[in-house]
């Protein structure tokens, strides 16, 4: 019984480390951290990161990871999250999309003249002078 339980656990852990994904830092540009335990640490180029390691991209910053079947992505400036959430996520762009002409004309639309604040701030301090005359 004891061998069977032995044998059930070496299976998992071994089923554990070939079905982690590793990236591996291919470059960093700017300021790009990783969280461990309660604390940030700056990632440098060559470390590998697990799927569920949590990473923080400053402003400016970009970071280039490998994935295991060496396919390359990059994170860009101002991105928190799991690397594996990154790593699937889009990036927004859509390649050879269509545009379709919109109706701009002016006949549909209707403006209002609205007095922006600046505009009520010059009128009140015109009335002023004309009370204090």
């Amino acid at each position: 019984m004891k061998r069977i339980v032995l044998l059930m656990i070496m299976v998992c852990a071994m089923t554990v480390c070939v079905f982690a994904q590793g990236y591996t830092v291919q470059s960093v540009k700017g300021r790009v951290e990783q969280e461990k335990g309660t604390s940030r640490v700056d990632v440098k180029a060559g470390d590998v990161l697990s799927a569920d390691t949590v990473i923080h991209t400053g402003v400016g910053a970009s970071l280039v990871l490998k994935d295991k079947d060496n396919k390359t992505f990059t994170v860009t400036a101002a991105r928190d999250g799991k690397v594996s959430e990154l790593a699937t996520a889009s990036s927004g762009v859509r390649i050879n999309g269509n545009v379709t002409k919109m109706d701009t004309g002016a006949v549909s639309r209707t403006t209002a003249q609205a007095s922006t604040a600046s505009a009520r701030a010059s009128e009140a301090a015109g009335d002023a002078d004309i009370a204090a005359e």
